[in-house]
Formats: structure tokens, C-alpha cells, sequence
């Protein structure tokens, strides 16, 4: 298996930087990228060493047709524009996105020179369309009051399994989905908070998860929770608060090794079944981005 890009299986950060790019039309703009791509490990590295113990990580990835202009030879199996859902007043929009760029540590001051420097090695050869930071809240909960990643996979055996393609020219490489989420805070605290354990189907003091009898049609860990083929559908999240006073709310990416586990999850989410059943959070959260990409092993990099 390919090397996979340092981002992708450490434990979460207290800071992280999310930016989205459009690239510029040509062969000198794509080459331009490539290399920038190709010099982030070494970058992040040099930054890094200014304190080791901040566990600066960085991750590069591609969207379905920037990877064709960036990576013509061969393109990963599966790699496709993001999947749109609506259903009613819910939306699960596809927005524009050719790079992402993900970046996490501690220390945010690391983050913001990494930040920096890969953007001075793009130059004009692709333009900012979104840069958030996130930030850890609490004991690592969701502005909602919850815990946030309870079930992400554990130990780097176990998370490489979810988040890694493990066969083929693109192994070591992982599907990245992400989403910008504003929540409406004041509709959600104007909630009890058995209401809002039961949309959620777990405590929100000690984080327990209802036992599989008592969760709801609509709680939110019920309608995530998918099986193709006898096999559950898992992911590895990264996802972040982040905000102002006026707009707030949840940075959400996770990585996987293959394709589609994401896409039917936010479906299961976002468009009712036939019992008209639905993830009744997205009654108080709504996604303003969404988009796809593709992070591929260190291997493919460096050939920029």
C-alpha cells in the first residue's frame, strides 16, 4: 500500500484550516499546483519541526475535474462530483471545488504558516473560494452541545480500514467528502434536552448512546447508520466547530476508502423514506457547501 498523506489517520487537533480552490484553466496553472502539491510534505515538515509536540498534518486533495487536468495518466476508480440531495425545505447542495486543503495541529499559529506557505507556492494558479478554521470545543463536542466523532473508528489498524483505498495504484489514497454546515443555535437550545437526545439518540452530558430499541426513526445515529451487503458503512471524521458570534456551526469532512459511503449516508439524511422518516437535525442545521475530492498516497504526489 501507498504511503497515505500525514493528515489523514492522527488523532483530532485543537485548530484546523479547511480552504477550497478553484484552478485556473491551462497547462501552467495545473503545473503549478502539482508542484505545490508535490512540496507540501516537505513543507509541513519544516514547519512542524518548530514544535514536534503540536502534531502539525496536512492533507491535498483533488476534485473529479481537476484530478483529470492535474493527473491525466490515471484517474482513481470512483472519483466523481459531489451528490447533490434535496427533499422539501432540506438541501445537501454541490458547490465548486477543485482543491482542498486541510490543515490541523495545536498549535493554530502553525497552522496559519503551513497555511502560508502552500498558498504562496500556488500563486495565481488557483484562487481561494472558502478558508474556515475550526477549532476543538470543549471536550470535543459540536456547538450543538454534543460529542462529536464518538464513532469514528480507533487505533491506526482499525482507522486505515475505513479511510484508506487498499488495493490498486491509488492505495493509501482516501475519498474525502466535506460539508459547511450554519446551525440555528437559538431554534436548538430552545429545545429540552431529552428532545434533543432523542434527535440525536444519544446523552448529551455523558454521551451514551441509546440502546438500538429505544433510538427513533428520525434520531440522527438511526439514519447514518447503513449496511450494504451485510457490511456497516464507516467513516473517518475530522469535522470541526467553527464561527462567529453571527454564523456558526460545523466544518464537516470525513475520508474514506471507497466511494460512496458517504453520499448514502447524506441521503439517508436529507431525503425521507417511505415512512416519510428523515434526520431530524437537518431541521436545525443546514449545509451551505458541499463537494468531493480525491487525497491520493504521497506516491502520487511527489511525481508532480
Amino acid at each position: 500500500m501507498g504511503q497515505p498523506q500525514s493528515g489523514i489517520l492522527p488523532d483530532s487537533s485543537r485548530h484546523a484550516a479547511f480552504l477550497t480552490f478553484r484552478l485556473l484553466a491551462g497547462e501552467e496553472a495545473s503545473g503549478r499546483v502539482r508542484q505545490a502539491a508535490a512540496s507540501l510534505p516537505a513543507m509541513n515538515a519544516e514547519v512542524a519541526a518548530m514544535d514536534r509536540a503540536a502534531g502539525l498534518v496536512s492533507v491535498i486533495a483533488f476534485g473529479a475535474a481537476a484530478w483529470d487536468a492535474l493527473y491525466p495518466a490515471a484517474r482513481p476508480e470512483g472519483l466523481a462530483p459531489f451528490q447533490a440531495f434535496a427533499d422539501g425545505e432540506r438541501r445537501a447542495p454541490a458547490t465548486e471545488a477543485d482543491v482542498l486543503l486541510h490543515l490541523r495541529a495545536d498549535r493554530r499559529d502553525l497552522v496559519f504558516a503551513l497555511t502560508r506557505r502552500l498558498r504562496q507556492a500556488m500563486g495565481d494558479a488557483a484562487t481561494v473560494i472558502e478558508e474556515v478554521h475550526g477549532f476543538r470545543n470543549f471536550d470535543s463536542r459540536d456547538l450543538t452541545g454534543f460529542v462529536d466523532g464518538t464513532e469514528n473508528p480507533q487505533g491506526v489498524e482499525e482507522r486505515s480500514e475505513v479511510a484508506l483505498v487498499s488495493e490498486g495504484q491509488f492505495a493509501g489514497g482516501s475519498f474525502v467528502n466535506v460539508q459547511r454546515y450554519v446551525h440555528d443555535l437559538t431554534r436548538w437550545e430552545s429545545l429540552p434536552v431529552r428532545e434533543q437526545e432523542d434527535i440525536i439518540a444519544r446523552t448529551k452530558e455523558d454521551d451514551v448512546e441509546y440502546p438500538s430499541d429505544q433510538k427513533p426513526p428520525t434520531a440522527h445515529i438511526k439514519r447514518v447508520s447503513i449496511e450494504v451487503d451485510g457490511e456497516s458503512l464507516k467513516l473517518l471524521r475530522h469535522s470541526m466547530p467553527y464561527g462567529t458570534a453571527d454564523e456558526h456551526g460545523l466544518y464537516f469532512i470525513a475520508y474514506a476508502g471507497r466511494p460512496d459511503s458517504f453520499s448514502r449516508m447524506l441521503e439517508a439524511m436529507i431525503v425521507a423514506d417511505d415512512a416519510g422518516h428523515y434526520d431530524h437535525l437537518m431541521d436545525y442545521t443546514r449545509a451551505v457547501t458541499g463537494a468531493t475530492f480525491f487525497a491520493p498516497p504521497l506516491e502520487t504526489l511527489a511525481t508532480g
